[in-house]
């Protein structure tokens, strides 16, 4: 049984109608929570909602980038509910745009994504998790917040700063009465990994078959009950990746070593989605089969 109790708890999903998301709403209202479900597209976070067991939830549309909508997203809650007790940072992105070819502005976006709309959403969020007897903060980061990834710098240096600043929020609100940790999975298979996989992305992390949200979900109702500033969920993963970093220049040449494995991983990950009918080899190219 859970150590935590999600009976009548207000849980804040942001990317909640995506594929780590929703399987963490599924979880939490079929533990009893009410589910507040937001995602950039309005329609996905209202079918979300609407499909989760219990009743009380909500989906609503908001763009995280958007101060105001996220000042309105938490106005909406408090009115609705009069407190929050669980926020979880979920919403991310990637891209396989190579650093040297990107553009500025793309640049600007994913670092605001996923390294300053989690800060800001935390911070406006602060009121109503003060109302909760057992306020809680669950970021999901990701192992590439410890280990660099050469082929999405953004990405990294996003997550590398996430993880820091979750660190330091967690030990700055614990006074307060808040508990904040994070999660850091390693790829997992949703909609951004397999986009990333038919782009020709990075195939180092590809090492291991990718985990699945419900692997993630786990770790984050781990983290719930028995609170923490982190979380994994593969722990041997976890170990090697930092291990790897107490010695950050041998990387140039341990990582070449690793390359063809993660190759022939990233290719049986695509067939695997082919015979699943999520995509499909079009001239020589992949090529995501989107999915009603």
């Amino acid at each position: 049984m859970s150590g935590f109790d999600f009976t009548d708890k207000v849980m804040l999903v942001t990317g909640g109608a995506g594929g780590i998301g929703s399987a963490m709403c599924r979880r939490f209202a079929s533990g009893g929570a009410r589910c507040v479900v937001v995602d950039i597209d309005a329609a996905r976070a209202e079918r979300t909602a609407d499909e989760l067991p219990g009743t009380g939830h909500l989906g609503i549309g908001c763009d995280v980038l958007d101060r105001s909508q996220v000042e309105r997203l938490f106005d909406l809650v408090g009115d609705t509910y009069g407190r929050l007790d669980v926020l979880v940072n979920n919403v991310g992105m990637t891209s396989t745009e190579r650093f040297d070819v990107r553009s500025v502005e793309s640049i600007e976006r994913e670092i605001t994504l996923n390294l300053t709309s989690p800060l800001i959403a935390t911070r406006i969020a602060i009121p109503l998790l003060q109302a909760s007897r057992d306020a809680r903060v669950v970021t999901t980061v990701s192992l590439g917040g410890i280990f660099p990834l050469g082929e999405t710098p953004i990405y990294t240096a996003s997550k590398f700063g996430l993880r820091g600043a979750m660190l330091s929020i967690g030990l700055d609100l614990r006074s307060k009465g808040i508990l904040a940790g994070s999660v850091l999975p390693s790829a997992t298979d949703t909609r951004m990994l397999r986009q990333e996989a038919v782009d020709g992305g990075n195939s180092m992390q590809f090492q291991d078959r990718p985990q699945q949200p419900a692997d993630v979900v786990a770790a984050v109702v781990g983290l719930l009950d028995r609170p923490r500033l982190e979380a994994y969920a593969r722990t041997g993963e976890s170990w090697l990746v930092r291990f790897a970093m107490l010695a950050p220049n041998l990387l140039p040449k341990v990582l070449p070593l690793f390359r063809g494995r993660g190759d022939r991983g990233m290719a049986r990950y695509l067939e695997d989605l082919r015979r699943r009918g999520l995509a499909n080899r079009v001239d020589d190219r992949w090529e995501l089969v989107e999915e009603a």
